[in-house]
Formats: C-alpha cells, structure tokens, sequence
C-alpha cells in the first residue's frame, strides 16, 4: 500500500470513529467510550496527515514545522485541560470554536493565494469557508467573554440592529460576487472585516439565558468552516468531520430552542436576558420562607420521594459532590431519588450531565424534563440547587421575557426548597414566584457547605435512630 493509498485508509477509518464518537456522545453511559473513539479518530487523523505533508515536502523545515505546530498545540491543550474547572469548561468550548472557526479563515486564505486562477466553485468555497470561519472566531470570542462576566462584553442591543445584520450579510454577497468574478484579495479582505464585526454584533446582541444555545450554535459553525476547509484541502477526513460537527450542533441547536419554546432566529436576533438580575426574592408576608440545614435534613427524613434539579449554581459552588453524597444517604435509607435536568441548565449543553456523571451519580436516575416533568405532584420534596430560571413559573405567564418557554413544574411537589447564594433574580433577571409559593422556602448559603451541612445532619439523625 503506497502513502497515498494508506492516508485515504487511515481517514476513512477515522471518519467511522469520529461517527462513533458522536453515537457515544447521545447517552451518558457510553460518554467516556464515545470519546475514547474521538480521541482516536483524531490521533490517526493527525497522523495520517502529518505522513501526507511529509512525504510531499521531505524537507528538514517541513518536519520542523509539523513537528512544532504539533507539540505546542499538544502542549497548550494538556495544561488547559488539566487546569480549567467544571465552571469554566463552557468558556473553554467557546474558545476552541474561536480557534477552529480562525484556523478555517487561515486555510482559505492560503488556499486563495496559493491555488490562484482556481474555477470559480473553488473561489466560493474559499468566500464561504473564510467567511463562516470569522464569524465563528470573532463570535466565539464574545461569547468566551460573556461566560467570564467580562463586562465588554455584556448584553447590547443596538437601535435598528437587525437592519444594521441584514446590511452587512448583503454587503458581503456584493463582496463575494466580486471577489468570484476578478479573484480580488480586497474583495476577500473587507468581506473578512464585515464578517468579524458581524460576529461580535451577532453574538454581543445575545442575553446570559440564551448562551447555551449561542455555544451549540457555534460550534456548529466551527464544524462548518472546518468542512470548507476540507474541501479547499481535498480531505476527505475533515469534510467528513467538519459535516457531523456542523450537523450535530445545528441539531442540538434545534433541540435546545425547543427546550425554550424558542426560535433559531429569535435567539439569533435578540435574545432575552442579560446580566444576573437584581430583583429581590420576597415571600408572602414580605419575606422569603428561610429554613436552615438541619431543618432541610429532617424534612428529607420524612420523605418517601426526593427530584433533585441542579442548575449553574452547583457547578460554580463545585456542589456536585456533596450532592451525590447527599443522594447516596437518600437511598440508603429507603427514599426514592431522581434528577431532574432541564435542557438548558447550565451554561453549555450537558453541562450538568457531565457534572452529576464526574460525581458518579448513577445514570438510571437522572432523567430530562419532559421525562420527569409529570412526577412533581407525587413528589415530596424537590431541592432546587442553584437553578433559578429553569424553574420559574413566571415562564407559564404572559408578558415575561422567558414567557412560552418549558420549565421544570417543581412548585407541583408537596415542599419544594431552594439553594440559594443569595437573593438575586436568574440570569434572565425575571423574578421567581416559586420563592413565595407557600410550600417553598429558601436555604441560602454556599451549596457545597449547605449540602455538607445536611449530610451531616442526616448521619447525627441515623447515629442517633441506631
């Protein structure tokens, strides 16, 4: 087999595993096989690759390039891998979009200069591939910066800013039927600057409630551009690759807005929600229900039946697992224990899967909302743990920002309680009246130490029953 014929075959099988990567992606029990297979598929993919440049230009600066490239983005990966935490992991999936949406841009601009007088089909794909590819970096950065709470980049909502997109898409097509018909460098350059102010446009338009869907949405660009770039290459692993990225998020996209009850183009155009809200958590007598953690414990004691709904607030208070402590103590004494996971919880998709499955939370108990949603009214009680949003019954009323949106009916349990830092409104800053709903009441406090709190609690109470 010569090298040729060896790279296809190495990109083909590469191709079936990233395919079973994403098959192992769709349950949490299959996750880490799923990538196990990805991990693989782009080893040989790299390998198979670097075999490719190398044998085209067997030169000592070939194998010196490669060789570097390699090593400082292996080097850069493994240090952000192992250093960044739970909470910061959507910050971090936003930047590797940046990065694959800029180096998109990078390889059609090449791919123009080098393949100059190509035919026109391929001066589209450099137009396409440049373009989506600085969108998803310049768009990614921004939402990078919002996930951090960088204050540049909080929520904007310019006067007449959907004409003001609309103005720049038509300018770029002017730009790319340009640069088709006189293969113009200029053209290219100034569609590329229009694309980059899209992008922060685009996305800087986008409230804190919507950023989930922003992050599937471009990493289905990023996979896009990606198999633009296969194509100006002539790889069929990365067109292969590229597609099912691009296919899947824009899937996930789907799923996500209907979670919401909301449009692509509404989350595109606007969004609802910006900065975390101020808006004072009250109860019915003009202040919130208070209960403390032993109050929390032996309330739990008397329970036959326990939903656990976890949101962002978990994942920043690292409360996962005292949570899967708390559930393993729940079961032991004989009490039913489920999770409730809504499909936007969180900052990214799954972001409380991967979480409860990091504190070996056994998968035959967590289910999604609508498979949960109609057992809140024989549940006895339901501890809401940093979610805010995604259980705020102000969703089934008109005239809300969140209005229409599917929520989590944890105010149907018999007692529900709520974990809370503080006394702020949710990300989208709507007010929550499940705080003043009379069979709710409020643990506030950081998660991790309330949580441990009750587990201490509940070990003093079975110490004590023995």
């Amino acid at each position: 087999m010569n090298i040729p014929q060896l790279v296809t075959a190495a990109g083909i099988v590469a191709s079936l595993l990233f395919i079973l990567a994403i098959a192992g992606l769709n349950r949490p029990d299959t996750a880490k096989r799923g990538t196990a297979f990805g991990v693989l598929g782009m080893m040989l993919a790299i390998g198979a690759t670097a075999i490719s440049m190398v044998s085209a230009n067997p030169s000592p600066i070939t194998y010196w390039l490669l060789g570097g490239a390699v090593a400082a983005g292996a080097l850069i990966g493994i240090i952000r891998a192992l250093s960044v935490k739970m909470t910061g992991m959507p910050g971090m999936v936003a930047l590797l979009n940046s990065f694959g949406g800029l180096a998109s841009a990078f390889v059609g601009y090449n791919s123009f200069l080098e393949h100059s007088g190509g035919t026109a089909a391929h001066l589209v794909e450099v137009f396409l591939g440049t373009l989506i590819g600085t969108v998803t970096f310049t768009g990614s950065v921004v939402a990078w910066a919002k996930l951090n709470e960088k204050s540049w980049a909080a929520q904007r909502l310019l006067p007449g800013r959907n004409w003001i997109n609309l103005g720049l898409l038509l300018l770029s097509v002017l730009l790319g039927v340009w640069f088709v018909r006189s293969e113009s460098l200029l053209a290219l350059l100034l569609a590329s600057a229009l694309m980059a102010v899209f992008g922060v446009h685009l996305v800087i338009a986008i409230g804190g409630a919507d950023m989930p869907v922003v992050v599937s949405i471009l990493n289905s660009y990023s996979g896009l551009a990606a198999a633009f770039a296969g194509f100006m290459l002539a790889s069929d692993v990365l067109i292969v690759t590229g597609t099912l990225v691009g296919s899947s998020g824009l899937i996930l996209s789907y799923v996500m807005c209907r979670g919401m009850n909301r449009s692509f183009l509404a989350v595109i155009l606007g969004g609802f929600g910006g900065a975390t809200g101020t808006s004072v958590v009250v109860g019915a007598d003009g202040e919130a229900r208070e209960i403390n953690p032993e109050g929390v414990a032996k309330l739990l004691t008397t329970a036959g039946s326990v939903i656990i709904t976890p949101g962002y607030g978990m994942a920043v208070a690292q409360a996962q697992h005292p949570v899967a402590e708390l559930t393993k103590r729940l079961r032991g004494l004989g009490i039913k224990v489920r999770f409730g996971i809504h499909p936007v919880a969180g900052r990214m998709p799954g972001h409380m899967n991967v979480l409860l499955a990091e504190a070996h939370v056994p998968y035959d108990i967590v289910f999604e909302m609508d498979e949960i949603n109609g057992d809140f009214p024989t549940t006895d009680v339901v501890l809401v743990i940093g979610a805010n949003d995604t259980v705020n019954a102000a969703a089934m009323q008109p005239g809300t920002p969140i209005s229409g949106m599917p929520v989590l009916h944890v105010w149907e349990a018999r007692n529900v309680v709520v974990f809370k830092r503080g006394r702020g409104a949710g990300y989208a800053g709507v007010p929550n009246p499940l705080f003043s709903a009379p069979n709710a009441q409020m643990c506030f406090g950081d998660a991790a130490q309330t949580i441990q709190a009750i587990n201490a609690a509940l070990a003093k109470t079975v110490a004590n029953a023995a």
